[in-house]
């Protein structure tokens, strides 16, 4: 990427709904010049996707957390099978499989705490491949919108 491609990149991080033409203007570039090259950030799969940011609050998902599952036996088909599982559950907002003690990170965002319990007891309890989990409330939850490449 060059600081054209990074530039593109960061204004779309910031606002997504600019048009073309705006973005061009701002870069002080054609605007061709300037489709052709979010074209070519999206083929080469650095855009992944445009997306709208909601207010967990406002879906009555007022509290987060952090549920760190461990699973049994350790093999692909059950963590695959669970990363399944779980992504279906309409709780979760994203599930990671990681390596240390846990064997994944599933980020929830429910009613209240005691959404958060019957989740856990309902959802969870049950499964045979759960062998353990433990939930962090999250308190708050700051995000970086903007990402900028890293240079090697």
């Amino acid at each position: 990427m060059d600081e054209l491609d990074s530039a593109l990149v960061r204004l779309l991080q910031s606002d997504a709904r600019q048009t073309n033409r705006d973005l061009a203007r701002t870069l002080g570039i054609a605007p061709s010049t300037c489709l052709e090259r979010v074209r070519a950030l999206r083929e080469r799969g650095v855009i992944t996707g445009y997306h709208a940011e909601v207010s967990l609050p406002a879906l009555n998902r007022g509290v987060q957390a952090l549920l760190h599952v461990q699973v049994r036996p350790l093999s692909r088909t059950v963590i695959e099978s669970f990363k399944a599982y779980a992504m279906t559950l309409p709780e979760v907002l994203s599930v990671f499989v990681v390596a240390g003690g846990d064997d994944f990170l599933v980020h929830v965002a429910v009613p209240g705490v005691d959404g958060l319990h019957a989740f856990l007891m309902d959802k969870f309890s049950a499964r045979r491949e759960i062998v353990g989990f433990r939930s962090s409330v999250i308190y708050e939850h700051a995000r970086k919108q903007q990402i900028d490449p890293i240079d090697l």
